[in-house]
């Protein structure tokens, strides 16, 4: 499942999991579990690192706030035996939060946390690895959606971007492994349910577009930066609107100040502004396409 590309720097990506025809909420499930938390690394000096890693961006950007993110661990894809079958992908998460994001995932050394191997999983045993979410949102003037990131945003200002963000554990009342106490399979859905919705929160939040203008997302696969091992779960998903009344609501949108500017692009505009992408985006981006591919029987 896993492809590479080959650009530089910030721009490379691997796709980790690609599930071109589109997965409902009823085809992707989570196991949300500690065993996929970071493992912390043997080198007492790397450890100590994290926090001092962390010190240092308090000074330069205080305050800062150490949220907890879910962890991405991996994920299981059953395709079935029976042509009839739906094909159905488990995501196995853990927890982790920005502090260890910061310390581990954008630390200058960032590379000395990675395990020399080709399982992704072991490779990024050591790092916090937050999976982040974002959307690939198509107009009805068949258009897509495109923000330029504020300069005031942690990673890649002034970068191209689709809109997203990450899950909250907060939100469906995880704020530990121990302070969960309902039963795994209740708590498994919430998770789960939390991939779709959040996604739809961060497009909402992020373009002014309403929640109502909206498809049901679909789940079209995992994209990671080559850079800093950056895991994002990429979405599909349909507005009613046209992109001029988009752009209308975009100078209202609750999360505007994260961006400068919102762009409703032709399909051979955004391959054009793909190349100005962080490498994750560049690979929704290529998600896309491939979902595209299918749909066309290429």
């Amino acid at each position: 499942m896993e492809e590479k590309s080959s650009c530089d720097g910030g721009h490379e990506f691997k796709l980790l999991l690609s599930c071109p025809s589109g997965l409902s909420p009823s085809q992707v499930s989570v196991v949300f579990n500690e065993a996929y938390d970071r493992i912390p690394h043997p080198d007492p000096f790397l450890e100590q690192s994290i926090f001092e890693v962390w010190e240092e961006r308090e000074r330069q950007n205080s305050p800062l706030y150490n949220w907890t993110n879910f962890r991405y661990g991996g994920y299981t894809f059953d395709v079935g035996n029976d042509p009839k079958q739906q094909p159905h992908v488990s995501l196995q998460l853990g927890l982790t939060n920005y502090r260890d994001f910061v310390g581990t995932n954008l630390s200058p050394i960032w590379e000395r946390y990675l395990v020399p191997s080709e399982d992704d999983c072991i490779q990024c045993q050591h790092t916090s690895s937050p999976l982040g979410n974002g959307a690939v949102v198509e107009t009805s003037d068949k258009k897509i959606l495109v923000l330029q990131r504020s300069n005031r945003v942690g990673e890649f200002p002034g970068y191209f971007a689709f809109p997203g963000g990450n899950p909250e554990p907060q939100d469906v009342g995880i704020v530990s492994h121990d302070g969960f106490h309902e039963l795994n399979q209740c708590r498994n859905s919430k998770v789960s349910q939390e991939m779709f919705d959040s996604i739809v929160c961060e497009v909402v939040e992020e373009t002014g577009a309403p929640a109502n203008s909206l498809s049901s997302p679909i789940f079209i696969g995992i994209s990671q930066r080559v850079l800093n091992v950056r895991p994002i779960a990429f979405f599909f998903i349909k507005c009613n609107l046209q992109s001029d009344e988009i752009q209308q609501l975009y100078s209202s949108a609750q999360n505007g100040f994260e961006s400068t500017q919102l762009c409703a692009v032709s399909m051979s505009d955004l391959e054009n502004m793909a190349s100005k992408m962080p490498g994750c985006h560049r690979g929704g981006f290529a998600l896309y396409n491939l979902m595209l591919q299918g749909a066309n029987g290429s």
